[in-house]
């Protein structure tokens, strides 16, 4: 991996480019290449990583599941509150400390080959036709296809006999979920998958005999087999991360994008839709990533200087590392179970800086906000504002006493970056924040048999939020809301947002 990248740093300096190699890693941000060579282990399942990542800065994705489908699997992922979800990864089938995006694979992709038994599907994949060495059948000729007659073959010497293959004038071809899409109509005109329709349609016709049923039909049978495999992940991770059925998005990336996510779409009731430059979707995603590092340290008892080291340590990384230091972002988390202090710092490539492709107006963002709080635009509030985030929210009453305040942020994207159920917004100014935040804070800190419980805080500073949320105890908390505040200006405004934790 090290003489890799040596050879491609070497080349893209012969080439004259000057602009710093970054390297993706496993949780979705990008590092030096200085740092890649210190701790190379941070690019394990980073192909993953970079797919997500494109869907998550060009789609604006706020909460949803993206789909990368390649020729023989897709990799799902999450997307919640506009960040992707992270786990410690699984490797070899052994947990490990390394976090690392949550994907899950399946063996299904827009080259995985039917199986038929019995007069019908009986599954698809998980060999695919590229691993078995034979062309798609849509992508064959009219003429390649002539005299076609369907039978099962055994592709590799352990695989079972049951794979469905045309054996016809130009040869041997596998029918897969790609041409099962095509003959479906579900392949948009333009689509890297896309196939000439009257070939798609030929290629299924002796599937469509064997099965005494039309084409149409035979089609969909086979998309139904091969996305059942998929639906099955993606309804048990919306049940893990406790997505929202109403406003969960199917995204689908990869060139097989659309053998499988809009079939899905449509039989799971979810929109969906296939990302703008879905073959390209990982380049993207490696390109607009955020840099990113994480420290972490086991400290017991840990006061509010050790933890503002630790994030300090987090933010001096990031910059070390190209980031702009106007726009690093900071979250910290203290868990006093096990001593742990943990700081993720993210901060801004020079390309991502340059992305500005795209900027939803005022219009769009209360769209945004109101179908995602589930609310009529003219029952949708705007609470507070900076230049490059607006704060929405509503008034839900739950009974005659009890009023929830649901929030949501929305950035200048049109990107929900904040998704709050119940929250209190203040604004004020810089100088006089400390004073403000301590009063909130003592207002909103409960006291139990489970110890001190400060307030979930978030402040909105210019074009960044602070994410407080992961401190508990009230000092440290407001400690580093100082440590926010120090290098900003009297008179520049703040805005507080304030979860009371349950």
């Amino acid at each position: 991996m090290l003489a890799t990248a040596d050879l491609v740093d070497s080349s893209i300096t012969k080439a004259g480019v000057d602009s710093p190699l970054m390297v993706m890693r496993c949780d979705g941000g990008v590092m030096s290449l200085d740092e890649m060579r210190r701790r190379p282990l941070l690019t394990v399942l980073s192909g993953p990583a970079a797919g997500v990542a494109g869907a998550l800065m060009q789609e604006r994705i706020s909460e949803g599941v993206f789909l990368e489908t390649g020729g023989t699997s897709t990799d799902i992922s999450v997307v919640r509150r506009g960040k992707v979800a992270v786990q410690h990864a699984t490797i070899l089938g052994k947990k490990s400390y390394l976090n690392a995006l949550d994907v899950r694979t399946v063996g299904v992709g827009g080259g995985s080959m039917a199986r038929i038994g019995g007069g019908k599907v009986t599954g698809v994949g998980p060999r695919s036709a590229h691993i078995a060495g034979l062309p798609y059948a849509c992508f064959a000729t009219l003429d390649d296809l002539r005299d076609a007659r369907l039978t099962t073959v055994r592709p590799m010497a352990d695989d079972p006999e049951d794979y469905a293959v045309l054996d016809a004038a130009g040869g041997r071809f596998a029918l897969t979920m790609t041409c099962a899409a095509n003959a479906a109509g579900r392949v948009p005109e333009g689509d890297f998958a896309r196939s000439e329709q009257e070939v798609a349609r030929a290629a299924m016709a002796p599937l469509a005999e064997a099965l005494g049923v039309d084409i149409a039909t035979a089609a969909a049978r086979l998309l139904d087999v091969g996305t059942a495999q998929v639906k099955k992940v993606v309804d048990t991770m919306i049940r893990d991360y406790r997505l929202d059925q109403d406003t969960t998005l199917l995204v689908g990336g990869g060139g097989g994008a659309a053998s499988v996510t809009p079939h899905l779409a449509e039989v799971s009731g979810l929109e969906g839709r296939i990302a703008r430059h879905s073959e390209v979707i990982s380049p993207i995603g490696v390109a607009l990533a955020l840099v990113r590092e994480q420290i972490e340290r086991t400290i017991p008892g840990a006061g509010q200087e050790q933890i503002l080291a630790v994030r300090a340590e987090a933010e001096a990384a990031v910059i070390a590392q190209g980031a702009a230091a106007d726009g690093v972002e900071v979250e910290v988390t203290v868990d006093p179970q096990t001593s742990t202090v943990r700081a993720v710092a993210t901060g801004a490539t020079e390309l991502r800086t340059q992305d500005r492709a795209h900027r939803a107006d005022e219009a769009e963002r209360l769209r945004t906000a109101a179908a995602s709080l589930k609310s009529d635009p003219s029952q949708v509030m705007v609470l507070a504002k900076t230049a490059s985030h607006t704060v929405y929210g509503t008034e839900v009453r739950r009974t005659l006493r009890a009023t929830r305040h649901p929030v949501r942020i929305v950035d200048a994207d049109g990107v929900i970056r904040l998704h709050v159920p119940d929250a209190r917004v203040e604004t004020t100014r810089v100088a006089d924040a400390p004073e403000v935040l301590a009063k909130l804070v003592r207002e909103a800190t409960s006291y139990g048999d489970g110890g001190v419980r400060a307030p979930a805080v978030r402040l909105l500073l210019g074009s960044r939020i602070a994410d407080l949320s992961g401190v508990l105890d009230p000092e440290p908390l407001l400690a580093l809301a100082r440590s926010e505040l120090d290098s900003r200006t009297a008179d520049e405004p703040v805005i507080a947002v304030l979860e009371v934790r349950t």
